[in-house]
């Protein structure tokens, strides 16, 4: 465990194994939150307003899910849009004939 100073205008230096640990840079956000009687800090990235729907737990699920799929071989290639359009639609035929 580190031990850290409180210096003037409350400011405090986290210790450099600490910012190596977590890849910190000089003007990274943290959020704070008092527990108790502790203190914790969390690295946070801001992003851009325009972006957030990509940091969704919805997308990121999706985003996991996708992963998995491309790790586990369930891809496909194509060499043209029209050829993946019929891929999609012979599928979708097939699963309906199922259903």
């Amino acid at each position: 465990m580190e031990t850290l100073q409180i210096r003037k205008k409350f400011q405090i230096t986290l210790p450099l194994s600490i910012r190596e640990q977590l890849g910190l840079e000089e003007g990274d956000y943290m959020a704070v939150e008092a527990r108790e009687d502790e203190i914790v800090l969390r690295p946070k990235k801001l992003i851009d307003k325009s972006q957030a729907w990509f940091w969704s737990e919805t997308w990121q699920a999706a985003e996991r899910e996708a992963e998995a799929d491309i790790q586990a071989g369930r891809v496909h290639e194509f060499s043209d849009a029209e050829e993946a359009i019929a891929f999609l639609h012979h599928r979708n035929v097939g699963e309906e004939e199922e259903g």
